[in-house]
């Protein structure tokens, strides 16, 4: 495979853009990841890679050779007819079963002062507290983005690491003690969609920060004049009853293929 340095000449491989995980999308936009192909010119096989082991196929299943993706070990976004090509490169290639919502631009941005999760846990006697505070995430937040538990640094992965998703401006966060705490993030930016990732830290979940952070992204998405969409895990509970609050509905179900690497939990 070869890396092209024409991005935009292979937009029609990705066309429409589509909800979820916008790879190609989201390298020409922001100038991250690369492209790469079978040949050139006129490709058969087209690869998008972005840091963090993340990738999108299309093209011609039949046309690969599995030394073509030799170097590839991540999540994979392709087609279903994909899946028997992935298994000739690895054989326990599995599949990761994801769901796809959008926000209607009709439903009204949510309430700050009422949009907490912060329900109490069971047993506890207690009443949730208002909101947590939020803002947006800049240049000298990366030591704290740095700094999050290794496994919710993945939130800035699809941006090459902390410092490019800071200087973004596309990442909103809670905090305490001076840390962040909560991080929700424009994971891949395309021209008409905003794909959301959020990550909470163990020890703050169930407290309002992931709605307070995620609202936060929701209305600077929409400002932007695009329309922001949640992709998660159907056993996610937590992240799906975060984006039902937010008026997200379900639009797709949808597979990532994980070759060389397990299936996420």
């Amino acid at each position: 495979m070869q890396t092209v340095d024409d991005v935009y000449a292979l937009k029609g491989w990705f066309e429409p853009e589509r909800p979820g995980p916008m790879l190609y999308a989201h390298a020409s936009a922001t100038g991250i990841g690369c492209c790469r192909v079978d040949r050139w010119p006129r490709p058969r096989i087209v690869l998008v890679e972005l840091p963090g082991g993340n990738y999108a196929l299309r093209g011609d299943p039949a046309a690969l050779d599995p030394a073509d993706l030799a170097d590839v070990a991540g999540l994979v976004e392709a087609p279903p007819g994909w899946l028997p090509a992935l298994r000739r490169v690895d054989p326990g290639t599995g599949t990761w079963p994801r769901i796809v919502s959008t926000q209607s631009a009709t439903v009204p941005p949510p309430d700050a002062s009422t949009a907490g999760d912060s329900v109490a846990p069971p047993g506890t006697g207690t009443r949730p507290g208002p909101p947590p505070a939020v803002r947006r995430l800049g240049p000298d937040d990366v030591g704290g983005l740095e700094a999050l538990d290794p496994e919710d640094v993945w939130i800035h992965e699809t941006w090459g690491g902390a410092q490019r998703l800071a200087e973004s401006g596309m990442a909103w966060a809670t905090f305490a003690g001076g840390c962040p705490v909560a991080v929700a993030a424009a994971f891949y930016v395309g021209a008409t969609y905003e794909d959301i990732g959020v990550v909470t830290d163990r020890q703050h979940r169930n407290r309002g920060h992931a709605t307070a952070c995620a609202s936060s992204l929701v209305a600077d998405i929409r400002a932007r004049g695009r329309r922001p969409s949640w992709t998660t895990s159907p056993g996610n509970a937590g992240s799906l009853a975060v984006a039902a609050r937010l008026g997200f509905v379900r639009q797709r179900d949808d597979v990532l293929y994980a070759v060389r690497v397990p299936v996420p939990d």
